[in-house]
């Protein structure tokens, strides 16, 4: 569906489970099946919400609600994603980063694989000289 507003479909990851688009405001819901992060190009930490709510238009994502990135030592919340050309430009309000739309060309498969199955690690705890990974 975001293809028809010319987003590439990887600006969301592998886990929508559903979603929907009213028409008529532009309103676009997408249910994940649980929280989602991943890195971009390796610098940037996405974190995904379960619920992702945006209003979308031909190359805009507006009010997006769901969506941060870790800059720094801080989590800030994308609100706002625009297409120039071959770039996507994430605003986090004061500030915003461009990349180019072939990172998003496929969905990325969250995390390291470690939350994806429903584990996450919770508290990291040595165990024989391991981590211990709990369910959450």
């Amino acid at each position: 569906m975001l293809e028809s507003f010319h987003f590439p479909a990887g600006i969301l990851p592998k886990r929508v489970t559903g979603y929907e688009l009213d028409p008529s405001s532009g309103k676009f819901h997408a249910d994940l099946n649980g929280s989602c992060s991943f890195s971009l190009e390796g610098s940037y930490q996405l974190s995904y919400q379960k619920i992702i709510t945006v209003y979308v238009s031909d190359g805009r994502l507006t009010e997006l609600r769901g969506i941060s990135v870790k800059i720094l030592f801080f989590w800030l919340s994308i609100l706002d994603v625009v297409r120039f050309g071959d770039d996507l430009d994430f605003s986090v309000g004061v500030a915003s980063a461009s990349f180019p739309l072939d990172n998003f060309f496929v969905s990325p498969q969250c995390g390291s694989g470690l939350d994806c199955d429903g584990f996450r690690i919770r508290k990291l705890k040595l165990r024989n000289g391991k981590p211990s990974l709990s369910s959450v």
